[in-house]
């Protein structure tokens, strides 16, 4: 009877064992097929997004590209503008000197002209 008592225990624990192990399995499996289904939702996510970044990233682009060619021709045209100021002014400073010199050596020459006539009297 303690051979048949023994084989009865050892039948039971491994019985235990079994259903123990097939609920674990169980368990996992679960885990494992949720966890598939998030990875497939999260994979068409990302694919989605990146349909969306692909449509509106490139018109975004395009738009940014020609706002830069717009704000680029305003910059060389003012850069024109400028340089045309820069050279009227320089001709202006130019012609102002030279008659500067002019009305400066004539005034400087008249009045040695007047002192010596006055230095001689």
């Amino acid at each position: 009877m303690n051979i048949e008592l023994s084989q009865i225990v050892l039948n039971n624990g491994l019985t235990f064992l079994v259903v123990v192990t097939a609920i674990v399995i169980g368990v996992v499996g679960y885990f494992l097929v949720r966890l598939l289904m998030d990875l497939s939702v999260l994979s068409k996510n990302v694919n989605e997004t990146s349909i969306i970044l692909n449509t509106e990233l490139k018109p975004t682009l395009k738009e940014l590209n020609d706002t830069m060619r717009s704000i680029n021709s305003i910059i060389q045209s003012t850069d024109q503008g400028v340089e045309s100021v820069k050279n009227s002014l320089e001709s202006a400073i130019t012609k102002t000197k030279a008659f500067s010199e002019t009305l400066l050596g004539g005034f400087f020459k008249g009045f040695m002209t007047v002192f010596s006539l006055l230095k001689r009297k």
